[in-house]
This record gives structure tokens, C-alpha cells and sequence, in this order.
């Protein structure tokens, strides 16, 4: 019989864990509050596409810094695993993997999260999960094994998700290099008449700009 797996919602609260790291015991998300989290899987330490992934994460650990954002890594592998496959990114690599690795060898973690596909294998897949500072998840990603992620789409996403939350609007397609509008952002459309009257009002004062009072943009 095949085994089932789960997968959380958007928007549903992280699940409360307790995880060995390389980096100690952890408490998810608890120890992370206050914080937005990246936490990403790999099917497998001492792999060619997951060895490029850590090396990309690593180097861009103080771009999520600036963002309020930390990385955790995570693999069904034991810790000793995690831990001489760090060493052997750093002797041959010129690398230093700064972040936590989990040590989910009992697969506990990669079946509560969704990561486990029975169609791509035992193996966890490449799966991102972005948790945000109040311990929400925001954006989950998977990616089958062959595929290595784009880290500046990550790190794109994790700056758009604060950006709209901070200011209430909503991001086009590839911002901040949208192909119509730029770095602008979307104003929310609106819902009644008393919102489109205010649409219209708000793009003769110049506040916005609008090709249709349902289809609203302005600069931050």
C-alpha cells in the first residue's frame, strides 16, 4: 500500500517541530519568531545539483539577512552526513555553509511537510517553504530532483511578500521588472461602488494610475 503524505496549506501556521541540525536542536518555528524563515529540502547530501544549491544559498545568506530571513536546510540523511559533506564543501569548495542543515533521517520532517512524493522516489524533493515573521507559510515551491532552483527568485519572492505586506498592494508579473509597469505595484481592485468612485478619484489626483478603475498601478 502506498504511503500517503500531507502537504499544508498557505497561510496555515508551520507546524510545531522539534529538529536536530547541524547546528543543535532546533524548535520550529518557534525559535524563528520574529523572523521569516526559507526552508528548503535536497533529496540527498554528496549529490551534484544539491552541492551547486548550497553553495548558491550560502552565497547569498546575507541578502536574506537584510530581509529579517534565515535559511535552514534539510535532507533524510543523519547528521554526520550533513556535517562531512559541510566539511568537503569547505575543503574543496572554498565554502562555509553557515546555515542549519535538519538531520531527518527517520523522514519524520519531510512526510509532515509534503516532501515526500511517491512518484519522484524515497527521496525528499526539492521542496521551499517561506514562513513569514508571524510563523505563517507564505509561499511553498517544489521542484523534482533533475532541477536546481533559481536562489534570485527566492530571494525576488521573500522581498515582493514584505514589500505587499507592508504596503497593502499586490506585485505583477516578474517585479520588479514588469514587461507594463515596471517596479510599480498593483493596487488592489475594487470590490463596491464606493471603492471604484475612489479608484477614479485617486487617479485624477494623480495618486495612481489606472487603465481601468479595476486595473490600478502606482509607484512606492
Amino acid at each position: 500500500m502506498e504511503e500517503e503524505y500531507s502537504m499544508p496549506g498557505l497561510g496555515e501556521k508551520f507546524p510545531e517541530m522539534t529538529v536536530k541540525t547541524t547546528r543543535g536542536m532546533k524548535n520550529l518555528p518557534g525559535d524563528y519568531a520574529g523572523k521569516w524563515f526559507v526552508l528548503f529540502s535536497h533529496p540527498g547530501d554528496f549529490t551534484p545539483v544539491c552541492t551547486t544549491e548550497f553553495i548558491a544559498f550560502q552565497r547569498r545568506v546575507e541578502k536574506f539577512k537584510e530581509m529579517n530571513c534565515e535559511l535552514i536546510g534539510h535532507s533524510i540523511d543523519q547528521v554526520y552526513a550533513h556535517l562531512k559533506w559541510e566539511e568537503w564543501i569547505k575543503d574543496n569548495l572554498d565554502t562555509e555553509i553557515t546555515f542549519p542543515i535538519i538531520a531527518d533521517s527517520m523522514g519524520d520532517v519531510a512526510y509532515q511537510l509534503g516532501m515526500i512524493h511517491p512518484g519522484k522516489g524515497s527521496n525528499s524533493v526539492r521542496a521551499v517553504f517561506i514562513v513569514d515573521a508571524e510563523g505563517l507559510i507564505r509561499i511553498m515551491l517544489y521542484y523534482p530532483q533533475e532541477i536546481g532552483r533559481n536562489m534570485d527568485e527566492i530571494l525576488r519572492v521573500v522581498k515582493a511578500l514584505q514589500t505587499a505586506d507592508a504596503n497593502s498592494v499586490a506585485m505583477p508579473a516578474n517585479w520588479p521588472n514588469n514587461e507594463l509597469f515596471g517596479d510599480r505595484v498593483i493596487v488592489p481592485p475594487a470590490g463596491d461602488v464606493e471603492t471604484v468612485e475612489k479608484r477614479r478619484q485617486q487617479a485624477e489626483a494623480g495618486e495612481i494610475e489606472c487603465l481601468d478603475w479595476w486595473l490600478c498601478h502606482k509607484s512606492l
